[in-house]
């Protein structure tokens, strides 16, 4: 069975984003970047698959620019067979990446597609559900647990009430929450060996996809600083301040 993983390069969870001083975007000169987190997830879950004996293949694709390759290399040390880079240095939208993760997932007719159900840098948690709607694949979100049985996954999903688990035919998508797993840790002679694995690197045109986008970005502001807040002596005091200060009773 091929595992197809996406991963997605972000910001680094640890980095204090800011705003470029004309507000066209995110500051990204001279920023740690890394794999989002829940893309590390899928990997970790892909990799599980294949030291179980269920897997045969983990490919891991992204799409971004050349310097994504960095993000691959670190799927392909935590134990991913080979690497795909669609390269384009566009900002792109959940639809194009669908489209684009569409693609390669004709060329490599993969059973399962793994990806973090969404990007901490757009939280979107939207690219899985799109990617089931164009390839027609069964689709279980927010996975916290993941069992393949046969030619069928079983999916443990978080919902609102608390678990539900759904039975997919496979070829499927699966989108990683959480507390799926706890991705590991890439050794050293795994991260040498990652530099010979194959990384191949494409573009969207070659996958007769357009990255043309029909959204424009006018302005991006950094939130509003907060207050400090206050403490009050008793109910009463709260009720004044509420009223004549907030003014929201």
């Amino acid at each position: 069975m091929k595992v197809l993983v996406a991963v997605k390069r972000v910001v680094d969870y640890n980095v204090k984003v800011r705003v470029k001083a004309d507000n066209t975007g995110v500051d990204l000169a001279n920023v740690k970047m890394s794999m989002n987190p829940f893309c590390e997830i899928g990997v970790e879950e892909a990799i599980r698959l294949k030291e179980k004996g269920i897997a045969t293949e983990v490919v891991a694709v992204c799409i971004g620019p050349t310097a994504a390759q960095e993000q691959l290399r670190t799927a392909l040390a935590l134990g991913a067979d080979r690497a795909i880079l669609v390269e384009t240095a566009e900002e792109l939208r959940s639809l194009t990446v669908a489209k684009l993760l569409k693609a390669v997932v004709d060329q490599e007719q993969p059973q399962l597609i793994m990806l973090g159900k969404q990007a901490i840098d757009t939280d979107n948690n939207q690219t899985g559900q799109m990617l089931g709607a164009l390839t027609g694949y069964a689709q279980g979100t927010f996975a916290s647990k993941v069992e393949v049985a046969g030619d069928k996954v079983n999916v443990t999903r978080e919902v609102d009430g608390g678990l539900q688990t759904v039975t997919l035919n496979l070829p499927a998508i699966v989108t990683t929450d959480l507390r799926l797993n706890e991705p590991r840790y890439a050794s050293l002679p795994n991260i040498m060996k990652a530099k010979k694995k194959p990384l191949e690197i494409i573009t969207p045109d070659s996958l007769g996809v357009s990255t043309a986008s029909t959204v424009t970005t006018l302005k991006v502001e950094a939130p509003a600083t907060r207050s400090a807040g206050i403490k009050v002596k008793d109910v009463a005091e709260l009720v004044e301040k509420l009223k004549n200060e907030a003014k929201v009773i």
